[in-house]
């Protein structure tokens, strides 16, 4: 049981460092401190961002249950 949460925990980890890679492509201080103030999520980069947050959450419920049953 506990090989197969760590094997999880680490194709997880592996999908969310590549979500947020993907993310944060494209921003830079131009972006920070320019004109444009509100930038609206759509269609794939809303998906992006919706997937890493629930893909952040599920990693940090399993490494709480491999804790409690370590």
């Amino acid at each position: 049981m506990k090989l197969t949460l760590t094997l999880l925990q680490l194709v997880i980890g592996l999908a969310v460092t590549i979500l947020i890679l993907i993310q944060a492509k494209g921003t830079g201080l131009g972006r920070t401190f320019g004109a444009q103030m509100y930038h609206s999520k759509r269609g794939v980069e809303n998906l992006v961002f919706k997937s890493t947050i629930y893909l952040s959450a599920i990693f940090v419920l399993t490494a709480v249950i491999a804790q409690i049953l370590s």
